[in-house]
């Protein structure tokens, strides 16, 4: 069958694109830290540059105007005269001196003499409007390299589901596994199933996302994710598979959309790996090759055998019938 469109696809990312805003684009720059942190690191980059940059060259022209204006710059061979910042002569000079203030490093060939009440305005306007742009900028940068979304990437997901019995019961099941050695601290696990439908009443919702229970009453969804855990959806008179069988499951058309969201043990920021399963990638009548054995005093994790299933004996009818 030809590939449909996804809600989510199988790396997590979410195929939704937000158009015809309107005046609500503006509260994005309401919420600015949080709009350049989203932002790709192309544009996170170009506005770091762009920024300093120009910050830079608007302050250095603010020396050289003080300079000019005062006219420093006519009287720099003059010993007897006290000028504004010792040693300024020309544009490239005054950049020079704003760099050595901002960035604190002093050679003490330029400085500013006590003659000048307009120098120290602008110094002091230049500490604190330095100080606000890096607090920002590199605050900024910081929180985009700490994100843990490449902490989701180490997070496994079965490329595909299946459908068979457990303990005498009917079940949809998929697998999960963490292939770094730091835990997911209370780790947790959500499932939403996304299938049009049509209301009683006629309205139409094209998706329409209705809650997939994994253990909510039982506790089976908070995980303890040091080996690949198989997770399970029991398939009875309360799920929305109720009546799925193996003959419907070929017409059908559903997404399964898998959330994982727990603590990074090493930074204890909160981490979400997400993944989806349509109806294609739910396979009737199989499980889940096993992956854990026992080593000399330890277990071992096959992930070669990670998305491996096989065929089992399994009742084609719906749990209904």
């Amino acid at each position: 069958r030809r590939e449909r469109q996804r809600f989510v696809d199988k790396n997590g990312r979410c195929n939704v694109q937000h158009g015809n805003l309107g005046g609500e684009s503006s509260r994005y720059l309401s919420d600015l830290f949080t709009t350049l942190v989203d932002l790709k690191w192309r544009w996170n980059l170009l506005i770091f540059l762009l920024t300093y940059t120009v910050a830079w060259l608007v302050m250095a022209s603010m020396w050289w105007g003080i300079a000019y204006l005062r006219g420093d710059l006519q009287r720099v061979h003059d010993d007897t005269y006290s000028p504004c910042v010792a040693n300024v002569y020309n544009f490239p000079s005054a950049f020079l001196f704003f760099i050595e203030t901002e960035a604190t490093i002093g050679y003490g060939h330029r400085y500013i003499t006590e003659r000048c009440p307009e120098g120290i305005v602008l110094f002091l306007f230049q500490s604190l409007l330095g100080s606000i742009v890096d607090a920002f900028l590199i605050g900024c940068m910081f929180i985009k390299m700490s994100q843990p979304k490449k902490r989701a990437e180490t997070l496994m997901f079965s490329r595909a589901a299946v459908v068979s019995q457990r303990d005498g019961k009917l079940c949809l099941m998929f697998r999960v596994g963490n292939l770094r050695n730091s835990h997911m601290v209370s780790a947790q696990i959500r499932c939403k199933l996304i299938k049009s439908r049509q209301t009683p009443e006629g309205e139409f919702l094209p998706l329409d996302q209705c809650e997939l229970d994994v253990g909510f009453g039982t506790g089976a969804d908070q995980l303890f994710l040091v080996s690949p855990l198989t997770i399970c959806h029991e398939i009875n008179s309360k799920s929305p598979f109720f009546c799925l069988s193996q003959r419907s499951l070929r017409s059908e058309q559903f997404e399964i959309v898998v959330i994982l969201e727990g603590i990074v043990e090493t930074t204890g920021m909160t981490c979400q790996a997400r993944t989806s399963y349509t109806e294609d990638e739910v396979l009737w009548g199989h499980r889940f090759l096993p992956v854990m054995s026992l080593e000399d005093g330890f277990f071992r994790v096959d992930y070669s055998q990670f998305h491996a299933t096989f065929e089992v004996p399994t009742p084609p009818y719906s749990v209904k019938e």
